[in-house]
């Protein structure tokens, strides 16, 4: 039996991966004995039980030759980020939306119904929202890639509801520290200024301070996501959306943490200048949001901002 991964040579794709075989899957989870990665780069995770898979996923003939019989489950994390889904709209909406019709359109071809996790976004909210936004309000992207995040939410929910899958859609929190290098997403910088402050090198903030950002670590999101490909899907009772649970924290309190755990002059790293292609997006996104349901389906969140700089600067001195 096989799992597959799109995305699976990327940050997050890759340490989804390296987590499902090193530890025991929780009960519930399907069973696989291989792992397929899909992306446009081979998986770094050295493990014979990988297979690494390069193609398009908007190519259909591509994804109908990985999503093959054996095929229990697919995370379906490959996407083209926001700041670039936003410059090049041909490109995000092939990949993004396109790309996850094609992987749902093969899926629904399988013998038995796969688990379906989906990776989405909170760029899938906007316009006035709550302080503490609810889990069943409307989406109002003001974005194309949250648009086109939006669109595969609705794909999957009706896939699930038609039977040809059995599907979860993950709205993601920020991911913070990530380690390498920046990428286009928009909200790329909320890594930039704790990663390079504490290797010594500068870093700017394109927001106000006082901006709110739903942040979790990149251990808490594995663990969620896997714990997505794990709980009944009964349990969801047709409500197959979830706000991955997170901790609401402003751009000023993740400064003071640098401070606290770096000191003075790593936080002197870091300079304010705002950049209103950034701000644009990133202020569109809500802050903060009510995660009771998905926190009673056994989805965990971090203690707080102080241990998620800790954790990074830890693995960082590995």
């Amino acid at each position: 039996m096989k799992l597959v991964v799109t995305g699976g040579a990327g940050f997050l794709g890759a340490r989804l991966i390296s987590t499902l075989l090193s530890d025991q899957p929780p009960a519930g989870f399907p069973q696989f004995s291989s792992i397929v990665s899909v992306d446009l780069a081979a998986c770094p995770v050295d493990d014979t039980r990988v297979q690494s898979v390069i193609g398009n996923i908007a190519d259909a003939a591509f994804v109908n030759s990985v999503i093959t019989p054996d095929v229990t489950a697919i995370y379906h994390l490959a996407a083209v980020v926001s700041g670039q889904a936003e410059a090049e709209f041909d490109v995000g909406m092939a990949v993004n939306l396109d790309g996850t019709r094609t992987l749902l359109e093969a899926a629904r071809k399988l013998p038995n119904a796969p688990h379906f996790v989906f990776a989405s976004s909170l760029a899938v909210f906007g316009g006035k929202l709550p302080d503490v936004v609810p889990e069943d309000i409307a989406v109002l992207p003001q974005s194309s890639y949250g648009a086109q995040k939006a669109m595969g939410e609705l794909m999957v929910n009706d896939f699930s509801r038609k039977g040809f899958i059995d599907g979860r859609v993950c709205r993601l929190p920020t991911i913070v520290v990530r380690p390498g290098k920046p990428n286009a997403a928009a909200s790329s910088f909320a890594s930039g200024i704790i990663r390079e402050p504490l290797a010594g090198i500068d870093s700017v903030c394109p927001v106000p301070t006082g901006t709110r950002l739903w942040l979790s670590s990149p251990a808490t999101v594995i663990r969620n996501l896997i714990h997505a490909g794990a709980v009944d899907g009964d349990k969801l009772e047709g409500r197959r959306t979830l706000n991955l649970p997170g901790i609401c924290v402003t751009v000023a309190e993740m400064l003071a943490s640098l401070e606290r755990i770096g000191g003075a002059e790593t936080r002197a790293h870091v300079t304010l200048a705002e950049d209103e292609r950034i701000k644009k997006i990133v202020l569109s996104w809500p802050g903060d949001f009510d995660v009771s349901r998905p926190l009673s389906l056994g989805f965990t969140r971090d203690q707080d901002f102080d241990s998620v700089v800790q954790s990074y600067r830890q693995d960082q001195l590995r």
